[in-house]
């Protein structure tokens, strides 16, 4: 019988660490709720040392789930690791992740410390964490770019103080897969007592090789695979969690595990972080991309329709992507509503229903009929956004070619509505230059981008927007059958994320 891969999903720490992907705590309990539904065995919750905010968010998570591990990130200081111990403690399955940098540029760079001080100090660290929870994991960070002889020092050190998990991560997406091939296979045969833990990879996906190199690691004997929806993560990214549990879920026979993941929330999953992130899944990206299960050329059309299996190697409804979509109109009702967005994956109650289905009557009436995506829109920006300072209540542009662009706006700000005009180059950059004014705010903006989220001529537009101010930096979104609107509730939606972030200042956060 094959083994089972550990499936440790690190989307709410380490994809979070994106440029600008913070969540509120509502959003993260959202998607954590997700991720147990999609059966991840492991949620890395977040970072509690980090803020309080992300200690709160920890706290929410563990108290509330019910079927999954949870996990909490710490340095190998006791601070930090009283501090994941306080957010997690509630979990019906609580781990304590703990970890340390083991590559000699690091330690004498970064750290300061031998070899010696090393393995002392991760032994120190999993021993105080075992005193709390058996269920212990360590992470040697840059460990692809270790000794390989000194990495097995350190895992049997710190599996004799009590470490259940090792992790080997590639911090820097530095490995090619034969080389992490070959260094699973030599951790494996040089670490004495490695038959006592689970070994656990870790890959970043600098070079493009994160999930060749997961699943080479795979091959040559690791069973955890740490992984992010989407890919979403620092730099270029994580291994992508999709792109790994449908490869195992393709090439059963040439792989040495399986995976118990419910695969038909794989897409859903992957639009609720897109929802709330704000960070676009490229239309080619493997799985869940718009092109992805999309055939242009005659002859792959043709192929298709005489048989999928011709271009397509999985079936589209096998990660939750229905070719069959319930529409919506006007005449619809709450009943029907609210059946139809259980099956999409959310579970809103009366009060949540009731401002849902207020919405939907308004985007029913602009335009024919109302899809999944733009149900997502309405649910993302009424529920999940409750506790935004800023919000629209008005707009009102006038331009031409031969007249300065003049935007009036009204504003809730902190419930008092607050009204200004003001002027730009443009529409957007008049509402922007009001907004701006009215909030008090001075962002750059780094990014602006513009897409449909449906196909027809009154589908919503949807805009994203990276905003920086003060070192800080936040993605905004915002959707609307007005592109103008759009526009101004994605700048508004970013400078609510900059808000948050600095409300909730983040300590100095190492990553693995």
């Amino acid at each position: 019988m094959k083994d089972e891969l550990i499936i440790f999903d690190t989307t709410l720490r380490d994809g979070e660490q994106s440029p600008g992907a913070s969540m509120n705590t509502a959003e993260k309990m959202r998607l954590a709720i997700q991720l147990e539904k999609l059966g991840v065995d492991v949620i890395e919750a977040g970072f509690p040392a980090a803020s309080e905010g992300d200690f709160e968010a920890v706290s929410d998570i563990a108290g509330k789930l019910r079927n999954v591990e949870v996990a909490a990130l710490a340095r190998t200081s006791k601070e930090d690791i009283d501090r994941a111990w306080g957010a997690i403690r509630k979990a019906v399955k609580p781990r304590i992740h703990t970890f340390l940098a083991t590559s000699d540029i690091h330690m004498k760079y970064k750290l300061n410390m031998s070899r010696e001080q090393v393995i002392k100090t991760a032994v120190e660290a999993v021993k105080y964490a075992k005193s709390f929870t058996d269920n212990i994991e360590f992470s040697s960070e840059d460990g692809s770019r270790s000794d390989r002889d000194f990495l097995c020092k350190v895992f049997e050190a710190t599996i004799e103080a009590g470490a259940t998990t090792v992790n080997l991560p590639d911090t820097v997406g530095y490995a090619i897969p034969q080389e992490f091939s070959d260094l699973v296979k030599y951790v494996r045969s040089h670490t004495p007592n490695i038959n006592k833990a689970v070994l656990s990879i870790h890959c970043h996906n600098d070079l493009g090789l994160a999930t060749a190199n997961t699943i080479a690691a795979i091959a040559a004997g690791a069973r955890q695979a740490e992984v992010t929806v989407n890919g979403i993560g620092e730099r270029a990214g994580n291994t992508s969690l999709e792109e790994v549990v449908m490869t195992l879920h393709t090439r059963p026979n040439y792989m040495p595990v399986t995976s118990h993941l419910n695969t038909e929330h794989i897409y859903p999953t992957s639009r609720l972080v897109s929802m709330i992130t704000g960070i676009i899944v490229q239309p080619n990206k493997a799985i869940v991309g718009a092109n992805a299960f999309a055939h242009e050329a005659g002859i792959h059309q043709d192929g298709v329709l005489k048989n999928p299996m011709t271009y397509e190697i999985m079936k589209p409804e096998t990660i939750g992507l229905s070719a069959n979509k319930l529409v919506l109109g006007k005449h619809s009702g709450r009943h029907a509503l609210r059946t139809h967005l259980k099956e999409l994956g959310y579970d809103l109650n009366d009060k949540e229903i009731k401002l849902v289905f207020t919405k939907f009557k308004e985007l029913a009436d602009k335009k024919k009929y109302v899809l999944d995506e733009d149900l997502e829109v309405i649910v993302t920006e009424g529920i999940l956004r409750t506790s935004d300072i800023f919000s629209l209540e008005y707009l009102h542009v006038s331009c031409g070619s031969s007249v300065h662009a003049m935007a009036g706006v009204t504003l809730n700000i902190n419930g008092r509505s607050v009204s200004g005009t003001g002027y730009g180059n443009g529409p957007i950059d008049a509402a922007y230059n009001t907004i701006s004014q009215l909030t008090g705010t001075n962002s750059d903006l780094l990014r602006f981008s513009v897409s449909a989220i449906t196909g027809g001529t009154d589908a919503q537009g949807e805009v994203t927007v990276r905003l920086s101010e003060n070192g800080l930096i936040a993605l905004g979104r915002g959707a609307d059958a007005d592109i103008i609107i759009a526009s101004a509730k994605a700048y508004i939606n970013g400078l609510n994320r900059l808000e948050y972030l600095k409300s909730h200042p983040v300590t100095s956060e190492e990553g693995l």
